[in-house]
């Protein structure tokens, strides 16, 4: 299954955010142990330096950012996703250029710990205990 992992579920992770980090690291493990492919947008990349730099530290952030070039894989943030993104009625563009990969990208869901923020998109839109779960239902 591949599944664009939204920024905020990174972020939850790499900051250890209570009481979010453990379905976060969880949903980590998973990608960890090949049952699902993790995809981020190209542009969380920047935003995940961003907020970590500004909370932590540059050294904290690359070190991060070094972590996720290997365990997940990027969706490129080209013209066309852009375009698409501007085409979708979400509150915010980012969350637009999200659901945009993972269209662009033929990816199953998206994980994100504010499923709200994607209400109305036409897509299979997952909180990371939902996603979690499905896999915990397929174990005997």
């Amino acid at each position: 299954m591949k599944v664009l992992i939204d920024t905020n579920v990174v972020l939850d992770v790499i900051l250890e955010r209570e009481p979010f980090v453990e379905s976060a690291t969880a949903l980590f493990a998973l990608i960890e142990d090949n049952e699902i492919q993790g995809y981020i947008a190209a542009t969380t990349i920047t935003n995940i330096f961003y907020v970590v730099r500004k909370r932590r530290s540059r050294e904290v952030a690359l070190q991060a950012i070094s972590q996720l070039l290997r365990g997940l894989n990027l969706c490129d943030v080209g013209h066309q996703v852009i375009q698409q993104a501007l085409s979708i009625d979400l509150k915010d563009f980012e969350d637009g250029v999200q659901l945009a990969c993972a269209i662009a990208y033929d990816l199953a869901a998206i994980a994100t710990r504010n499923t709200a923020d994607f209400r109305g998109a036409e897509f299979v839109i997952l909180s990371a205990d939902e996603l979690i779960a499905q896999f915990s239902a397929d174990e005997p």
